[in-house]
């Protein structure tokens, strides 16, 4: 036995952090470390998120801007380019549905679609969708195919 490896008993040494708020004698009492008045102080005090100390919260300070129209109604965008692209890799043959734009992922299953008159289309497609723009319509006819509205 030496100096290096001598360790108090076991359960002799308690180590579980300060004991706050037991009275004078415990070295901790009075204001049990949260120092004298203010918020942190008291009990039940949480601050709240943004707070700033008083100071305006940012916010606050900010102001508002703009207007959402409560009533729009948005549409997924999909391009002639991309109906061309879907009948070169095979994916549809002469009809394009909902379903299929869906399937190939040009679409989520609750969006509006609307076919934009980017690109060239060459098939003859028919397109049964939300809406069409009229460029995109007069393409689509002019390929030979149709544009059916849902």
């Amino acid at each position: 036995m030496n100096l290096s490896n001598l360790k108090p008993a076991e359960g002799s040494v308690h180590k579980d952090g300060k004991i706050i708020g037991r009275g004078q004698g415990s070295g901790k009492g009075g204001t049990a470390t949260r120092g004298h008045k203010g918020a942190k102080s008291r009990s039940g005090y949480s601050k709240k998120i943004g707070f700033e100390g008083g100071q305006m919260p940012l916010q606050r300070r900010v102001p508002k801007f703009g207007f959402n129209n409560i009533n729009r109604v948005s549409y997924r965008g999909i391009n002639l380019s991309s109906l061309q692209e879907l009948v070169d890799s095979g994916a549809v043959k002469k009809t394009v549905t909902l379903e299929d734009l869906i399937e190939n992922g040009l679409a989520g299953k609750n969006d509006l679609v609307k076919i934009l008159g980017g690109g060239e289309l060459k098939a003859g497609l028919k397109v049964t969708v939300h809406k069409f723009t009229g460029s995109a319509k007069k393409a689509i006819e002019a390929a030979g195919g149709e544009a059916i509205t849902l």
